[in-house]
């Protein structure tokens, strides 16, 4: 298990809250067919960068497919070996706290995330946004809208790695910072809330432009 404070990311005004971006590696797609979570990594944002990062496998007591563990790079026997679900599970609901979440595709993470804290009988307390319906209307010129794609069309910081929970969390977080910047320069917003970001998925493509002049208006933008 790991958390520590880092510094990084894209730099840039924010209005100073925390915002917890996440990523699951699971056994499957669904927790209902039984899938579990076998490894969570995270970054904090703050003021522009990312602050503190947090991961760590846990054993879900299944055994994983051999297209996971060719998938991932995580094998049943890194699993057997690292902390029971239930321990890393609860650090976690600790970790984050009542800071709002991100994750791309968090439609997936969301899922999971409830069904292990369920089993634990903790309840998630924040709302959740999701990056890649937030970048569908923030960059809608990109090829596609899956997290490589993007790290690639925006030249975002990335190791070459993907589908390890920590790694993805990270590119996830300098995707998230890079969108409040290009909207600050484009729209002259002076921090872009969190809120803003997650409602931009319900915004009619046509209508995203005029709905991000008004909310920048509301902040006193020329």
């Amino acid at each position: 298990m790991m958390a520590e404070m880092g510094q990084g990311g894209t730099s840039g005004g924010c209005d100073g809250a925390e915002v917890v971006v996440l990523d699951f590696e699971t056994s499957g797609v669904s927790p209902l067919s039984g899938d579990r979570a076998i490894e969570i990594g995270a970054v904090v944002l703050r003021g522009g960068e990312i602050v503190e990062r947090y991961q760590s496998l846990m054993n879900p007591g299944i055994r994983i497919s051999s297209f996971i563990e060719n998938y991932t790079g995580i094998t049943n026997a890194m699993v057997q070996g690292a902390p029971p679900a239930a321990q890393v599970m609860e650090a976690f609901h600790h970790f984050i706290g009542d800071r709002p979440l991100v994750a791309h595709n968090a439609s997936f993470d969301s899922r999971f995330l409830d069904a292990e804290l369920d089993r634990i009988r903790r309840r998630r307390r924040q709302d959740f946004a999701c990056s890649m319906l937030a970048a569908r209307r923030v960059y809608p010129e990109a090829p596609n809208h899956k997290l490589a794609t993007l790290v690639r069309h925006k030249g975002l910081p990335t190791d070459g790695s993907f589908h390890r929970a920590l790694a993805d969390a990270e590119m996830t977080g300098h995707l998230w910072l890079r969108m409040e910047e290009d909207l600050r320069r484009a729209y002259g917003f002076r921090h872009v809330p969190f809120d803003l970001m997650r409602s931009l998925a319900a915004v009619k493509k046509v209508r995203v432009p005029a709905f991000l002049k008004e909310r920048a208006e509301e902040q006193g933008a020329p």
